[in-house]
């Protein structure tokens, strides 16, 4: 494996630091707001978010093995897509529905922002390692 650049390394380093924070933040801003229940929307949102953080540790273990990451960063912005789509549909749902205070709209619509920009974070650190791949090779 030819070396890598320290800058593409330290890139790449800063966004898997900026996926695990930005996690915390939105698991932080839960218990903040004292949420007692987690939406259907914020528990499909979190098994999506699951799926991309395994398949990026599958896609570094490749990184690291010289394999093929195709499969893998394709599987990723596929997940990315399917949480805009999550997104929309949690947004249109909160919005949508007169069973929430101005208070829960304000709460929920942070957290689904914090768990999109979370989930385009992955895709952005799986495009870094792409990025990286195509520069070595």
């Amino acid at each position: 494996m030819p070396p890598i650049d320290q800058e593409d390394i330290l890139h790449l380093a800063h966004s898997l630091d900026q996926v695990v924070d930005l996690a915390e933040e939105a698991s932080d801003k839960i218990d903040l707001y004292a949420v007692s229940s987690i939406t259907d929307s914020a528990n499909s949102f979190g098994q999506c978010l699951a799926q991309a953080g395994s398949q990026l540790a599958i896609a570094l273990e490749r990184f690291s093995a010289s394999e093929d990451l195709v499969p893998v960063l394709e599987e990723i912005h596929r997940l990315e897509n399917e949480g805009d789509r999550i997104t929309r549909q949690a947004l249109q749902q909160l919005f949508d529905s007169n069973h929430h205070s101005a208070v829960d709209l304000i709460k929920w619509k942070d957290i689904y922002a914090l768990l999109e920009s979370t989930l385009d974070e992955c895709e952005s650190a799986a495009e870094i390692l792409e990025s990286i791949t195509i520069k070595k090779a």
